[in-house]
């Protein structure tokens, strides 16, 4: 088997692969008047290689595309339409420890979504928080080792 081994690697022909794109979900917020704009933009992102579900939300100002697709590409095509685009600034309401946080509550925002933004005040889930209130002072259960 030695000899074959040997051989084989001078026989082989080795391809380069193309790495395939990860499949993602892009959310994109675009303003959108009517059915022709809302058609527009979906058409625009449907013809996208890549591209496996386009969805729009014209209440919400929101196109979800989800597929083999690179985001930047997406706005990009979203932008070629002549809409303004931007990646969709908002989480949901519950996904955030202190949603009424100066520049998180925006009134623009749909109902139960605020806006994606750094919290000044830590989450008390934490795991720092969790190790400083064990050790406290003001903790009636810390750790009476110390």
């Amino acid at each position: 088997m030695g000899v074959l081994d040997y051989l084989s690697d001078y026989f082989t022909v080795d391809r380069p692969r193309k790495k395939r794109k990860a499949m993602q979900t892009v959310e994109i917020k675009v303003k959108m008047d009517c059915d022709g704009c809302e058609r527009r933009v979906k058409n625009a992102v449907s013809s996208m290689k890549g591209a496996k579900q386009v969805e729009v939300n014209r209440k919400q100002s929101r196109v979800t595309v989800t597929g083999y697709v690179e985001p930047n590409k997406v706005l990009k095509k979203v932008k070629s339409t002549g809409k303004r685009a931007e990646f969709w600034p908002y989480v949901p309401y519950n996904l955030v420890a202190y949603p009424y946080v100066a520049q998180a509550y925006d009134k623009k925002a749909p109902s139960g979504y605020v806006k994606n933004v750094v919290q000044a005040l830590p989450s008390p889930n934490a795991p720092d928080e969790k190790f400083t209130a064990m050790f406290s002072d003001e903790n009636p259960n810390a750790c009476s080792i110390m």
